[in-house]
């Protein structure tokens, strides 16, 4: 099905798919004010330089009045040359030009060495900040968010700052001072000419802002998100290349990019065009401002109200910010690409947490690993149907359970509300009796192993991967723990052994050696409490019968829950509970359960040992 196009701005692009189209025009909704915001996060960040930042504007300062005040001697020379009887005139003031020269340029240098120290220190910070709070952002959050996209938007915004403090301190704040300091000197000679530039000026930067602000920046900010979108759309393709190998979907792939692509080669290039339209107006602008003061130069030399070395200064003078005023519509220009680039970043610093330690949170150790759930009721967001409602349940410590029902009835929603990773409508979830909203997070889930059905490891060695169950284990804990789950035999056998890099989440290794190393990694940190989802799903008959004596003895003295989706796994668990729409509507031994005939467990039992086809939910 192909989607009508996006209408950007009345221009009329390619034709997309419908996921495309969704996919471009979702999330465009901006916040107001973006430049209240980006400097605001980036006052946010000056204020931690107390020192630097003054110092530097202190230095631009010196710079700039150098600059501003060189063409007052400059008339002076021109004055005293037209007399020769004035020589001591014309080599002070050549000797006061070059003095001005060079604290000029010194203290170039001082605001470049101090903006380099600023800049990268500020643009490290944001990074970290960014960093530390997108790992912190909810679940479904980053379920609905590209994970390229949102590295693209972080590196971004970081080297948009880098332009944005040039922008400021060189730019904006040295053009302040000229335009202001030179009118100021012009008008205490000639009050008509220092009207004449303020009122020029004036107009010039309204123009300026006015044609950047409401006719380039709007262009600009949808070229950014398709910016966004693009890099998302690299980055899933890429991450996914091995179905499409599979499907043989390069070609696919190639022409999805390219519409994209398509889109955003006319969205920049319209921006583009916007930006030099804008730069045109503007040349000309300074252009006729130029010829009005130059003519009023030469209708006061015509009075007699100047002589040839003033005429000389306000040349000098009116060139001097002549090339103030040109830069000023790129200075305009870079500080709103500078705010389209950061806006991201500086939303994030803004975003809720997605769950957030509540104050005075208290970090805990379970020694027992004892589990209630008191009267809980929780719904997603958005949803109308809670997933559960008054629910209780009490879990022993040592207890091992088995989570069993078909997709969708709450099985998955138990652990992850275990773990604290949303908060709940009403009621309580308490380990060994602390309530978990009133403990911190980390000390939380460093209590709680868990093993994912589709486990996912780090772009790093295998040593790495597994040693990320417990920071600071030694080379022996973990190939214990590795010879524990039966993955040292396949992992000695690779080139560098436990150094070898495994892939971007895992892609080197096979299925079942993902699940065995994941498992090795639950069984490093040796938390009181463990979840297993499914973990010997991924393996051959024989890996399995050997990973389950393997889990066996991983899970004795703990409290473990396991969900399962074969049924085979939960045989030997104490107690199994039978979820049917947010509810137990059968706990019990296997034995217990597969004695009832027409119970749910029996179904479900009997649709995976025969095969049925009635109730293909019951497999997954």
């Amino acid at each position: 099905m192909v989607a009508k196009a996006p209408d950007f701005g009345g221009m009329r692009l390619p034709p997309l798919t419908q996921t495309q189209a969704i996919s471009v025009s979702a999330d465009t909704t901006k916040e107001p004010g973006p430049f209240r915001s980006v400097f605001g996060y980036c006052f946010s960040y000056w204020r931690q330089q107390p020192v630097l930042i003054p110092a530097m504007a202190l230095a631009m300062l010196v710079a700039t009045v150098c600059d501003a005040v060189i063409p007052v001697f400059a008339g002076e020379l021109i004055d005293a040359l037209t007399d020769r009887s004035a020589l001591t005139q014309a080599i002070r003031a050549v000797e006061m030009i070059a003095g001005i020269g060079v604290a000029y340029v010194l203290s170039r240098l001082v605001v470049f060495a101090l903006l380099n120290r600023s800049s990268t220190t500020i643009m490290r910070r944001m990074v970290e900040d960014a960093f530390f709070r997108v790992q912190r952002f909810s679940t479904d959050w980053h379920a609905s968010s590209f994970a390229g996209a949102t590295v693209r938007k972080v590196t971004r915004g970081m080297w948009a700052y880098d332009n944005m403090a040039d922008t400021v301190i060189l730019g904006f704040f040295p053009a302040l001072v000229v335009l202001v300091s030179a009118t100021l000197l012009v008008a205490l000679r000639w009050s008509l000419m220092g009207g004449v530039i303020a009122v020029g000026v004036a107009f010039y930067l309204v123009l300026s802002s006015t044609l950047v602000l409401r006719y380039v920046a709007p262009a600009g900010r949808l070229a950014n998100e398709m910016d966004s979108k693009l890099g998302a759309a690299l980055a899933d393709s890429i991450s996914c290349n091995q179905v499409v190998k599979a499907f043989a979907g390069e070609d696919r792939e190639d022409r999805r990019l390219s519409d994209l692509t398509q889109i955003w080669r006319r969205l920049t290039y319209r921006t583009w065009m916007r930006g030099l339209n804008s730069s045109g107006v503007q040349n000309l602008t300074v252009i006729s401002l130029q010829a009005v003061v130059l003519s009023l130069a030469v209708w006061l030399w015509s009075e007699g109200r100047a002589t040839p070395g003033d005429v000389a200064y306000l040349l000098t003078t009116y060139s001097v910010m002549q090339g103030y005023l040109r830069e000023i519509a790129t200075h305009v220009r870079n500080m709103q690409r500078g705010v389209n680039d950061m806006e991201d970043i500086a939303r994030f610093s803004r975003m809720k947490l997605g769950v957030e330690d509540r104050p005075g949170a208290h970090a805990v150790t379970v020694p027992h690993g004892r589990i209630d759930f008191v009267d809980v009721t929780f719904r997603y967001g958005g949803q109308s149907r809670a997933v559960y409602e008054d629910f209780s349940l009490t879990i022993q410590a040592g207890e091992r359970i088995g989570l069993v029902g078909r997709s969708g009835s709450g099985k998955s929603t138990f652990v992850k509300l275990l773990q604290r990773l949303y908060d709940l409508e009403a009621g309580q979830i308490l380990v060994d009796g602390n309530d978990i909203a009133e403990i911190t997070q980390a000390s939380l889930r460093e209590n709680i192993s868990v093993v994912p059905q589709e486990p996912i490891l780090f772009h790093r060695s295998l040593a790495e991967n597994i040693g990320y169950g417990r920071p600071g284990a030694k080379p022996e804990e973990i190939v214990a723990a590795a010879k524990r789950v039966f993955a040292h035999d396949f992992i000695v056998t690779l080139p560098q052994g436990y150094a070898t890099e495994v892939g971007e989440r895992g892609v080197k290794l096979s299925g079942g050696e993902r699940q065995r190393v994941a498992l090795a990694r639950a069984v490093l940190a040796d938390a009181p409490i463990l979840i297993m989802d499914e973990a010997t799903s991924s393996l051959d008959s024989l890996s399995e019968v050997l990973m389950q004596r393997a889990v066996e003895a991983v899970i004795e003295g703990r409290t473990t829950i396991i969900i399962a989706h074969r049924l085979s796994t939960v045989r030997q668990v104490d107690r199994i509970l039978v979820f049917e729409a947010g509810e137990i509507v059968e706990q019990g031994s296997h034995d217990e359960l597969i004695a009832r005939p027409g119970g749910h467990y029996r179904s479900l039992f009997d649709a995976q040992a025969f095969g049925l086809v009635g109730d293909v939910e019951a497999a997954q």
